[in-house]
């Protein structure tokens, strides 16, 4: 990772810990930030645990990406930090971003979750903020692991202590299980058990999500927020969500299979670059200039997205990623800066389909014989990206 983004990398259990450790270390508490509101709400969490104020930007709503020039000017001089979320694997555009917020003299944070492979401008996603962080729970499929990057290399010394005092120790327990967790799924995929193994999951408090987002809890979010931003444990109900061992200090059967699955990342980027191409040519994506990404999901746009869903599910093929409602409309003002122009996210989160690259074929044949209708962006949309963004997406 250090050769891939010319810069220092720090590893961390997972994204949203290493995410955290940036907002501690480069936003003072009560800093706004702007961020997404077509993203995990886990995310949003964090932000919130770090003492922070979220500020949900405006989109564009043919990919989700933050629409700069649709931020006001009094939002932006009251900004901390800016979070990217580079949704799905499309670049936000991080070299404008960058020069926006030098001459605000504030950070820049890139989520790469979703983005591992991706570049804009000539750059791989991840290269032009104070910090970044990366999920090896996406494309290498090691669903642990991440990393937490600089650009100032002197800083990482400082980042590991931060970092060491978050960790858990190892449990011999959640070590056998991770072991067994591939061996268990095949299982179940191949016995097409699926759907009795999530309502065994949610009767042992493993499955948290009845809906696509958590329950927000208003009361107890209250209480944890007056702790902020001493307190991780506080919010660790909401952020351990889908990932309960988030902080856990990695065992040595973790670190070998993540060491062995981020070794095979270059031909998961070509078969992930393979499945999005193919993608992008149907009638469901709308047209984006430049070379293909190797995006973890590819948001098709789809008028009838529940009926796709369906679909696809009766094919065994399960949607996840899903983002809707955006996050202002999910926590309201008490917990949110809400957008300034909400309405682009809102149709985006209610019309974007993730589809796995790696089953493109698949999933182009249910779509074709549902008879699916592709959605047509909101008046004044457009498919073309602004001439400086040096976007290289879909």
């Amino acid at each position: 990772m250090r050769n891939r983004l010319g810069r220092e990398c720090l590893y961390v259990p997972s994204c949203r810990l290493g995410l955290y450790v940036a907002l501690r270390h480069w936003c003072p508490p009560g800093a706004r930030v702007l961020m997404s509101p077509v993203n995990d709400d886990v995310i949003f969490f964090v932000v919130l645990a770090a003492g922070l104020r979220p500020v949900q930007a405006p989109l564009r709503p043919e990919d989700g990406s933050i629409d700069m020039a649709a931020v006001p000017e009094s939002v932006w001089r009251g900004l901390g930090a800016v979070l990217t979320t580079n949704l799905y694997g499309n670049p936000d555009p991080a070299p404008e971003l960058r020069a926006r917020c030098d001459q605000l003299g504030i950070p820049l944070i890139e989520d790469a979750a979703h983005a591992i492979g991706s570049e804009t401008a000539g750059q791989p996603v991840g290269s032009f903020g104070d910090a970044s962080v990366f999920s090896l729970s996406k494309h290498t499929g090691a669903k642990t692991g991440g990393f937490l990057t600089v650009a100032d290399p002197a800083l990482r010394a400082g980042l590991e202590r931060a970092r060491d005092e978050l960790l858990e120790p190892a449990r011999l327990a959640a070590e056998l299980a991770y072991g067994l967790r591939p061996y268990a799924e095949a299982g179940v995929r191949g016995l097409r058990l699926v759907a009795a193994a999530r309502a065994t999951l949610r009767l042992l408090g493993l499955e948290e999500r009845e809906d696509i987002r958590m329950e927000l809890r208003p009361g107890e979010l209250k209480q944890a927020l007056s702790a902020a931003p001493a307190a991780l444990e506080d919010f660790h109900s909401w952020i351990r969500v889908d990932m309960h061992d988030y902080r856990l200090r990695p065992g040595g059967l973790r670190l070998r299979r993540t060491g062995r699955l981020l070794r095979r990342l270059e031909s998961r980027l070509a078969a992930h670059r393979a499945g999005a191409l193919r993608l992008s040519a149907t009638r469901w994506a709308l047209p984006r200039p430049g070379p293909v990404q190797p995006l973890f999901r590819v948001p098709l746009l789809v008028e009838d997205r529940d009926a796709a869903i369906a679909a696809l599910a009766r094919r065994r093929m399960t949607t996840g990623y899903l983002y809707d409602p955006p996050l202002d409309a999910y926590a309201g003002e008490v917990f949110t800066d809400p957008s300034p122009a909400p309405e682009a996210a809102a149709w985006f989160a209610r019309h974007a389909l993730p589809v796995d690259p790696l089953r493109a074929e698949a999933a182009i044949s249910v779509l074709t014989e549902l008879g699916a209708r592709p959605a047509t962006p909101p008046s004044g949309a457009t498919a073309a990206q602004p001439p400086l963004r040096g976007d290289r997406g879909v």
